[in-house]
């Protein structure tokens, strides 16, 4: 694993993800920008995919379960090399193809589209239920937010997963501790998240959403868990990366102004040509 590169990667993703939304005066940068360094390592470390053949019937799945977070998922495509870098200006354009939620028709290497909060999850059971039945060896991995699992059909899913024993399935909480309207806990108190998903049976794992090794180590121990699917507790902070916005509420879905954005560039490019150097 090559951490500089990952970490590189990460930060040019989350310079692309602010323009993006600055650029288009919409968007929901805080929950994309805590979940960029999961994303980056599943892409270019974890997942099995193939960026010339986006549909191969073998590929490892992914579903942003949060799909409000596109400015996370479409910058790191583009870097991994499913569609150009230049794309990524058709953002929440009314003349593009890149919709302000997560779209698979016009967007090569996005396996759902997705959007009301808690139907990826579910949509990720059915594709690893679907890799079972098929006798297939990919896997399915999703990521959901600290705020969406206040959703019923989030919890429908977690025991269908359980029922049918999907070790195939490995989902990630980003668990940022903020949403739309504040804290979680205090919008709909969810904790103690991994003492509600082991009661469902899933096999439980804690990491540092922002640290390569912890994210290694626990997609490593997902892969080896077997007869049960895995979750992924990732404590993010929200709006990582831009100082003005790290663990701030009202970044959920609002677009920096221009001097805003000037700030938040200058710190990008930064980190960006230290790692370079």
């Amino acid at each position: 694993m090559d951490k500089k590169m990952l970490s590189l990667e990460a930060a040019k993703a989350r310079l692309l993800a602010v323009t993006m939304v600055h650029d288009a005066a919409s968007g929901h940068p805080g929950g994309s920008l805590s979940c960029i360094d999961a994303l980056t390592y599943l892409y270019f470390e974890e997942m099995n995919v193939d960026v010339k053949n986006p549909h191969w019937e073998d590929r490892d799945r992914f579903v942003m379960s949060k799909g409000h977070c596109s400015p996370a998922v479409y910058p790191v495509l583009a870097l991994k090399g499913f569609f150009p870098v230049e794309d990524l200006k058709m953002f929440r354009r009314i003349d593009g193809h890149m919709s302000g939620h997560v779209e698979m028709k016009y967007n090569p290497g996005v396996d759902m589209s997705t959007g009301s909060l808690g139907q990826g999850i579910s949509t990720a059971v059915g594709m690893a239920l679907a890799g079972k039945v098929s006798k297939k060896d990919y896997r399915v991995y999703a990521i959901m937010g600290d705020g969406e699992i206040a959703e019923g059909q989030v919890w429908e899913a977690m025991m269908a997963a359980n029922k049918y024993k999907l070790d195939n399935l490995c989902a990630l909480v980003d668990v940022n501790g903020l949403q739309i309207d504040g804290k979680t806990a205090d919008v709909m108190p969810t904790e103690p998240l991994d003492k509600k998903f082991e009661a469902f049976g899933w096999h439980v794992v804690k990491c540092d959403g922002h640290d390569f090794d912890s994210l290694a180590a626990a997609y490593k121990e997902a892969k080896e868990t077997k007869g049960q699917p895995t979750m992924i507790l990732a404590k993010t902070v929200k709006g990582k990366g831009v100082s003005f916005m790290e663990n701030q509420a009202g970044w959920h879905g609002k677009a920096p102004n221009d001097e805003q954005f000037a700030v938040a560039k200058a710190e990008l490019e930064a980190v960006i040509k230290e790692l370079e150097g």
